[in-house]
């Protein structure tokens, strides 16, 4: 059992300090150690991820979710500590460095070099959730409903979200053998 929590809090403090613009930036590399090193597969992983999506709170907070599910009630507690502390305390340091140093081009140069990292990381994440999420004609329509929904009108994205969830779910409680 310490193992199993020394094992987690090293895997989560290492995605914590690679979660450059955010935590969804590491969701691909989440996805792939939490399959490999823990047996917890993209099925798996979208369902946490989808109760992550729902819960009130940063999104980032279903990464307790994976504790429980691997080392119970303590995994939770190692899994949050080690995911949120490490970036948060990096976060606290840069920050003030950031402040000290002022405008300098070298820092302009850090930014624009880091900006562009940060959304691959997140396209990267969005792909892996995609991949796994996106299985037939009806998650393609729902999904594309919803983003030309969001992109194109300006509804609260909170509606697009209900209505659609209540629309699929209505739909794959009626007619399962379409997803």
């Amino acid at each position: 059992m310490v193992s199993t929590l020394i094992h987690l809090a090293l895997t989560f403090g290492m995605l914590s300090l690679l979660a450059v613009g955010g935590g969804t930036a590491v969701l691909h590399e989440m996805q792939e150690v939490l399959q490999t090193q823990f047996q917890i597969g993209p099925e798996r992983f979208l369902e946490i991820y989808s109760v992550g999506q729902l819960a009130p709170g940063p999104n980032m907070t279903m990464v307790t979710i994976f504790g429980i599910k691997i080392a119970g009630a303590l995994g939770a507690v190692v899994v949050g500590l080690a995911f949120f502390m490490p970036s948060s305390v990096l976060c606290f340091w840069i920050g003030r460095f950031w402040h000290y140093i002022g405008e300098t081009p070298w820092r302009r140069a850090v930014q624009n070099a880091l900006e562009p990292i940060s959304i691959g990381l997140m396209c990267s994440g969005v792909y892996a959730v995609g991949k796994s999420a996106l299985n037939g004609p009806l998650t393609i329509a729902i999904a594309m409903t919803a983003f030309l929904g969001i992109f194109y009108t300006r509804i609260n994205p909170v509606y697009v979200i209900l209505g659609l969830g209540f629309l699929g779910a209505a739909i794959m409680y009626w007619q399962p053998g379409l997803v």
